[in-house]
């Protein structure tokens, strides 16, 4: 069957699905870049995104992916020879340690593997070997993408907060922003960062930093700072230009005003509540799946993210399934960073992404593709998914 019949669902872990308002709002002529209704939604916008971090800190608006996040955020509390802290239990944590080793930093990094989330003893206690204070910050992924393991931030954050170290909690919350539970003033974390593509709901090419008091003292501190990434502008500009180190990404904004819109009618704890729900569907039918074959689950219960599932099936399952699904008009994600890109290992993972604008309709539809992918691919597989499913979607 050709998927250019009916309209397909990109149910990749980011960029995400588009909502309709958002598509529409970028739909217009570009605006004169000084006309103040610009500003003025503009700062609407840094607004509401503070309710969705679930901060009073003031955001800095970039034009750049996730990397660049990871670069701006270093950037204004580091210098070469400082010392950073890094658990990693996923690609994306692995990726951000070798952003900082470039930069000149020392990478002090815990390994969890790919199927434990962090043992915030195990941070402490490296923290608690550190009386010179030589790390700097901890760099703390909320949810790495390629495991989808949900980290506990806010037991990091409070344990760090009630010790006497001095390092700042820098949390990645690209993957799940807007789809997890996260309160950034609350778990004490000093910088958060995030993108436009995922739980945002708007196109990639926009990241966000959310700077506290205690990030900023620390940037004051700092002898010299990249002009393109030194947030203090960003953050108190003295004239709207300046809120963007240049031209402002007007068409950006104008989906960004609309994906927030959506989520501030619908209230970020019901939008938690949803991305819950939802992922509690994909798990009891993956879980029914796992019962009769080789499926696997791989973030432990506890620790599984609302907003990404990884998986494997082992063989070339995985790319035989995607390929299949895709013909069908859904899109998985591969599996990144489970196995060696290219590897023969690699082709027996796959990841369900499951955030932003997504609903009952959309989870059921993907997940009644892939158990119909299972079956043509001839990937044994447990009984009765999509019956609980549904019960868990009807509150039962």
């Amino acid at each position: 069957m050709s998927k250019s019949f009916g309209r397909g669902y990109l149910a990749i872990p980011g960029p995400s699905v588009l909502p309709d308002p958002v598509l529409q709002a970028m739909m217009q002529p570009v605006p004169n870049i000084y006309d103040p209704a610009l500003e003025a939604m503009t700062d609407t916008i840094r607004r509401d995104l503070k309710q969705v971090a679930r901060t009073v800190a003031p955001v800095a608006i970039y034009i750049t992916n996730g990397h660049g996040l990871w670069e701006a955020a270093l950037a204004n509390v580091t210098r070469p020879g400082d010392k950073v802290l890094v658990p990693a239990n996923g690609i994306f944590a692995h990726g951000w340690a070798e952003v900082a080793t470039r930069m000149g930093l020392e990478v002090e990094l815990i390994e969890f593997g790919k199927q434990s989330a962090f043992d915030t003893d195990r941070i402490m206690a490296a923290l608690e070997a550190d009386p010179d204070h030589r790390i700097r910050a901890v760099l703390g992924v909320f949810v790495d993408t390629s495991t989808g393991i949900r980290n506990d931030l806010g037991a990091l954050g409070q344990a760090m907060r009630a010790s006497d170290h001095p390092a700042l909690l820098i949390a990645d919350c690209i993957a799940s922003l807007g789809c997890d539970r996260f309160e950034m003033d609350a778990w004490g974390v000093d910088i958060t960062l995030a993108a436009s593509q995922k739980g945002l709901m708007s196109p990639p090419g926009v990241g966000f930093l959310w700077v506290n008091a205690r990030a900023q003292a620390v940037r004051e501190g700092q002898e010299q700072v990249s002009p393109y990434w030194d947030w203090r502008q960003r953050l108190n500009p003295e004239w709207f230009y300046q809120l963007f180190f240049g031209t402002a990404p007007t068409q950006h904004l104008f989906a960004l005003r609309a994906a927030l819109d959506l989520l501030m009618a619908e209230g970020i704890e019901a939008v938690w509540t949803r991305h819950a729900r939802l992922a509690r569907a994909i798990w009891a039918a993956c879980e029914r799946w796992s019962e009769g074959g080789p499926l696997k689950l791989n973030a432990p219960q506890g620790h599984r993210s609302h907003a990404v599932t990884a998986l494997g099936v082992g063989g070339d399952g995985g790319d035989r399934l995607r390929a299949w699904c895709e013909g069908q008009g859904v899109t998985l994600g591969i599996g990144l960073g489970m196995a060696p890109l290219g590897s023969p290992e690699a082709a027996g993972f796959f990841r369900i992404g499951h955030m932003g604008h997504v609903n009952g309709h959309m989870v059921l539809g993907a997940l009644s593709v892939i158990e119909a992918g299972l079956t043509a691919c001839e990937i044994p597989h447990g009984v009765g998914a999509l019956e609980a499913a549904t019960r868990v979607i009807a509150g039962r």
